[in-house]
């Protein structure tokens, strides 16, 4: 299993970034200002990634895995990883997402705690409503982990 920083052609993995942001719109505001990080085992099985949000705030903006790899560990692998390599530099390691049964409890298991909610922010911020788990996303739910 190998870890790398993508810097070139982070398009290419456009389809695995829409899995966890369906927006293509909303994913080109982060995706060139942020670090690309992606998790190979033979073949991609994840991606992340992450952006300075000033404060020693570190967040991760997206973080998706291949499908028929999810539930193996792989998320875990790679959050595990950001918050090593990232320990010196930052102080908070932070997530939003929104409030569905299937990434709360996700984060939460991997040191999360809730730190505060953005009302609204899929409902004013995306063309078409966002649902998860037959849940329609309303408002973005931050999770931090101190590092």
């Amino acid at each position: 299993m190998k870890i790398r920083e993508v810097n070139d052609n982070k398009k290419q993995f456009i389809s695995l970034l829409l899995l966890a942001d369906e927006q293509e719109n909303m994913v080109e505001r982060y995706l060139e200002k942020g670090t690309m990080y992606v998790l190979e085992d033979n073949e991609v099985k994840a991606e992340c990634v992450v952006t300075d949000e000033g404060n020693g705030i570190l967040e991760i903006k997206n973080i998706a895995v291949v499908p028929k790899y999810q539930g193996k560990g792989y998320g875990k692998m790679l959050l595990d990883f950001i918050a090593c390599k990232y320990a010196g530099s930052y102080s908070v390691l932070q997530v939003g997402t929104g409030d569905s049964p299937l990434t709360i409890p996700f984060y939460e298991k991997c040191g999360f705690v809730r730190s505060h909610i953005v009302p609204r922010f899929f409902t004013d911020n995306y063309d078409h409503p966002i649902y998860e788990s037959g849940i329609q996303l309303v408002d973005m739910v931050y999770l931090q982990k101190h590092l």
